[in-house]
């Protein structure tokens, strides 16, 4: 049943969405990770115990014009929410990140012009499956190469990955299989000082090995990696995925360490 309601919305996206002509956006940002990125904000069980999303769109999240997203059959679309609604389409898609960003980054820069997210992140994905050449890595790859072929340039990679590695021995193999993944993906898209924004993760079940996972998204040792983090976020009924404010919360931030950080870059 739950695969049936989350296929029907998947076809609905399709139906649904406006295809952009002769708008293409200036500044491409990666949106990839697992659920958290895909976002779960405004999920809850109906009276079935059927996940479904609320509906419920806040002001930092609505679409604009400037605000574009490359849907699954990779065309530019305008955005809005579900960002990842034809993408993680097995699961059953809320607010994430994506459109806070996106929206902050417009209200406070305008100037940068219009905005590309190309959503890839999957849930429940442990970061073994964004390796190279397994197919979230090859897909993430040709979405990327796929947002570059009417012009625009390749900003970030907004990553919000983790929280199912936190066993011991995922937790021990985390920097390493991080370190990669980042090297190959710079090299694959021929963009070898890519910007990186990720997420220090973080749940109201901790666990045991959630520090190790935080150690290293936190105190990543490239210049061109920044991380926020999510400590202090709230959480909808699962405990384990962020709720609606505390997914615009990352968006701002992640938003804020692009305007910080990277944003002198678009001066050529």
């Amino acid at each position: 049943m739950m695969f049936l309601s989350s296929f029907f919305f998947f076809c609905l996206a399709l139906i649904t969405q406006v295809k952009v002509e002769g708008c293409q956006p200036k500044n491409i940002f990666l949106l990839a990770g697992q659920s958290n990125m895909s976002g779960r904000g405004g999920n809850r069980n109906d009276t079935n115990n059927i996940v479904q999303w609320d509906g419920i769109i806040p002001p930092e999240c609505t679409s604009n014009p400037k605000i574009l997203r490359l849907a699954a059959n990779k065309t530019w679309v305008e955005a809005h929410e579900p960002l990842h609604k034809d993408i993680d389409y097995l699961k059953t898609c809320g607010i994430g990140p994506g459109m806070p960003f996106a929206n902050a980054i417009l209200a406070k820069k305008p100037s940068l012009g219009s905005i590309g997210l190309v959503p890839c992140a999957i849930g429940g994905t442990r970061i073994i499956e964004w390796s190279r050449g397994t197919r979230l890595y090859r897909r993430l790859v040709d979405r990327a190469k796929a947002s570059l072929t009417c012009g625009g340039k390749i900003r970030a990679l907004l990553w919000y990955q983790g929280e199912s590695d936190t066993s011991l021995h995922d937790s021990k193999l985390y920097k390493v299989r991080l370190e990669k993944f980042i090297n190959d993906l710079r090299h694959d898209l021929n963009h070898p000082n890519l910007p990186v924004i990720m997420v220090g993760i973080c749940s109201a079940d901790q666990g045991p090995f959630i520090n190790r996972i935080r150690t290293v998204q936190l105190n990543y040792d490239d210049t061109n990696v920044k991380a926020v983090d999510a400590r202090g976020s709230t959480f909808i009924a699962d405990q384990k995925h962020l709720d609606t404010k505390s997914e615009i919360r990352v968006g701002h931030k992640l938003a804020a360490a692009f305007l910080s950080s990277f944003v002198h870059r678009h001066a050529h």
